[in-house]
């Protein structure tokens, strides 16, 4: 039988043959949870699990509110430190090692090919770029993962997107993913995996291949996939990853349906409120004035974003009147940032960086937004309060528009400066 990748990932972890549309259960290799589930205390403490299944291989991480904001942030630091002594956790990244829990996974080398990785989080679909099953669940269903090691689902259908071609100078994986979202829409992908392939993708490095699975769930998808190849191993090499099994579609596997992309027509994009599927592209959108940037998220707060945004800002400086807030994904990120130098550039420049986290992504901590205001983002959503007012305006773009739009005090491509 012809399988996709999902397909075969999900056979490996029920340990039987599957094909979409079947439910099977399932055996998880890796469990990850943040501050916020910790709220599974309560469910653990109702279905009587005192001992987690294999404290080895369960991740937990402060991620939302580093450091906490306030008392209810808080309490679920409280709780989230009861919940690692109670199950025997040492897999705990706290204040001043924490980070966004999905960039935990990869860079600290918990997440191998082949893997079934579950999160009480929904883009925990970021680690399919490794040529894992990665998904996002809620705390009922992690607290019978602590106490079982497994759980049942349903094996979904997979969309392809093959991206053909090289992207041009200045166009990211992030607006290779705009693109599909443009295309897909926010349900076009509805409890689907959405599996990237083509030769965009191959030549792409794991950094940037992170965005694409990363927001995957904004296109309604259950996982976002890439096949490993000799760069995952590579990248997984250098975070002293085990090297885990390696699994490839069959070329007959049958697809929900397909999406195919020129990279070499695509050009800087901007998701324009209030979904990140109003996609257009950044030259057609006219004079829009922001009142802050954000550099930051999961999706796109890595070392070589901040290095991009950082070149971009050398011998400038951020426009009166914007505030320009730049959160690196990782305590790692932020320490070597600061030994390359980049942190002193965005100081210089008149940037605020703030302590490793989610921050200002989720409109619960550092940069939340007022009535009235806009941000151009490198996050994921930009549904309406989604970074604090319901009353303000965001807009969603790679690094380089986030940081040539600080500079301009408008939304501009970076040769638009």
């Amino acid at each position: 039988m012809s399988q996709t990748l999902a397909e075969k990932l999900l056979s490996r972890a029920a340990g039987r043959v599957l094909a979409a549309g079947e439910t099977a259960t399932c055996r998880v290799d890796l469990a990850m949870v943040h501050e916020a589930g910790a709220q599974m205390l309560g469910p653990l403490g109702a279905m009587g699990v005192r001992r987690a299944w294999n404290p080895e291989r369960i991740v937990a991480v402060i991620d939302h509110w580093a450091p906490a904001s306030n008392e209810k942030a808080a309490v679920m630091h409280q709780r989230v430190r009861e919940l690692v002594r109670s199950y025997g956790i040492s897999r705990f990244y706290d204040l001043g090692n924490q980070g966004v829990c999905h960039q935990i996974l990869v860079e600290q080398g918990h997440v191998s090919p082949g893997m079934l990785v579950v999160g009480t989080d929904s883009h925990t679909t970021m680690a399919g770029a490794l040529g894992a099953f990665a998904t996002g669940i809620g705390p009922t269903e992690m607290a019978a993962v602590f106490g079982l090691g497994e759980l049942w689902m349903r094996v979904p259908e997979s969309v392809l997107v093959t991206v053909q071609g090289t992207l041009p100078r200045g166009v990211s994986s992030k607006d290779l993913t705009l693109a599909v979202m443009r295309d897909l829409g926010v349900d076009g992908a509805l409890y689907r995996a959405v599996e990237f392939t083509g030769t965009a993708v191959s030549r792409m490095p794991v950094w940037e291949r992170f965005t694409l699975t990363n927001m995957a769930v904004e296109m309604g998808g259950k996982a976002g996939l890439i096949t490993a190849d000799r760069l995952t191993a590579e990248y997984l090499r250098k975070a002293g990853a085990a090297g885990g099994e390696y699994f490839a579609p069959d070329e007959d596997a049958h697809y929900a349906t397909e999406v195919r992309i020129d990279a070499e027509a695509l050009e800087p994009l901007v998701a324009v409120p209030h979904s990140p599927d109003r996609v257009q592209s950044v030259s057609s959108l006219g004079e829009v004035r922001i009142d802050q940037a954000f550099l930051g998220s999961c999706t796109n707060g890595r070392l070589e974003d901040l290095r991009i945004a950082a070149g971009l800002l050398k011998g400038s400086r951020v426009a009166a009147g914007v505030r320009f807030i730049v959160t690196p994904a990782s305590h790692s990120i932020y320490r070597a940032a600061l030994a390359e130098g980049l942190i002193a550039d965005f100081a210089d420049a008149g940037a605020i960086v703030t302590p490793a986290g989610c921050g200002a992504c989720f409109g619960g901590h550092i940069g939340v937004l007022g009535p009235g205001e806009v941000c151009i983002s490198s996050s994921n959503r930009n549904f309406s309060g989604r970074m604090g007012s319901a009353q303000a305006s965001i807009y969603l773009a790679s690094p380089a528009v986030v940081a040539a739009s600080a500079i301009a005090g408008k939304i501009v491509a970076p040769e638009g400066l």
